[in-house]
């Protein structure tokens, strides 16, 4: 069995609620021995949802330490002298409150890594904001609904572990520091939508009529005849071979084809003829 690329990196998370917990999460699935520190109440997340607490610490070592207290603070310290990582999800005016600013951290635990978990990049990283906020500044909330999850604190969570893995190529020599905004993965996500991709006018924005979710008899079902291939075994089906997919008329006559059918035809259509679909029934 290979060897897993955290297997002897040891993190201490401060981090609370998802981003910090999520990037913990995967760090433990990565091998790494991980320990999280908690105010005495805990969590927020511990209370509005359990489960979800629950498996994202499942193998952490979860301990309680007032960080508003000089014995806290001492225990975090004492926990810093055996730590190669350390996960902080505050912003930095907090952070230098506690004593743990990446300055004073350096000064103290010269081999020590930092990775910040903040909203925005420097300066901004003192601007209050949540994950809705940051898809809105780069375009990701389309309507008035809210999106199916939190896009930018889980991929915040994906670009801290890349960070953590970071730091621990570079364990050995002076202890570095990794400032990772959530307002930056937002940013990433939304290459596509910037390129252009996922605008009504792109391919895999609706202008391609193998490309789009349509309702159906009993539900909808989501289409990803993309390829030419693919689009034209879709429009064999639906009785219009050799069509433009961007065509109006492809697409009326697609919608049409599919509010006929049911799920269960349409399921078995995608296994007959090695179409990429999905139903998704009421």
């Amino acid at each position: 069995m290979a060897t897993l690329p955290l297997a002897s990196v040891r993190i201490l998370s401060l981090a609370l609620n998802l981003p910090g917990p999520a990037a913990l999460m995967r760090c433990r699935a990565l091998g790494a021995q991980c320990r999280k520190a908690e105010p005495p109440s805990g969590d927020p997340m511990r209370h509005y949802n359990p489960a979800a607490y629950a498996e994202l610490h499942q193998g952490v070592d979860v301990f309680v330490a007032d960080l508003k207290s000089p014995e806290g603070r001492q225990a975090i310290d004492d926990e810093l002298a055996r730590t190669d990582v350390l996960l902080t999800s505050f912003r930095p005016s907090a952070l230098s409150k506690l004593g743990l600013s990446w300055e004073a951290l350096h000064a103290r635990h010269p081999r020590l890594s930092q990775v910040a978990i903040v909203g925005g990049p420097g300066d901004q990283a003192e601007v209050p904001g949540h994950d809705l906020t940051y898809l809105a500044e780069h375009d990701l909330v389309t309507g008035t609904g809210l999106p199916a999850t939190l896009f930018a604190d889980m991929g915040g969570a994906l670009m801290a572990t890349q960070a953590v893995l970071q730091a621990a190529l570079l364990r050995g020599s002076d202890g570095q520091h990794f400032e990772v905004a959530l307002s930056d993965a937002a940013a990433w996500l939304a290459l596509p939508r910037r390129w252009g991709l996922t605008q009504p006018t792109g391919a895999v924005g609706g202008a391609h009529a193998g490309y789009r979710v349509y309702p159906c008899q009993d539900g909808r079902v989501a289409v990803a005849a993309l390829e030419p291939h693919f689009a034209q075994r879709l429009c064999e089906a639906a009785g219009v071979p050799g069509s433009d997919a961007f065509d109006r008329a492809t697409h009326d006559a697609i919608a049409t084809f599919f509010q006929a059918a049911t799920c269960d035809e349409l399921d078995r259509l995608a296994r007959e003829r090695d179409i990429p679909l999905h139903a998704l029934r009421d």
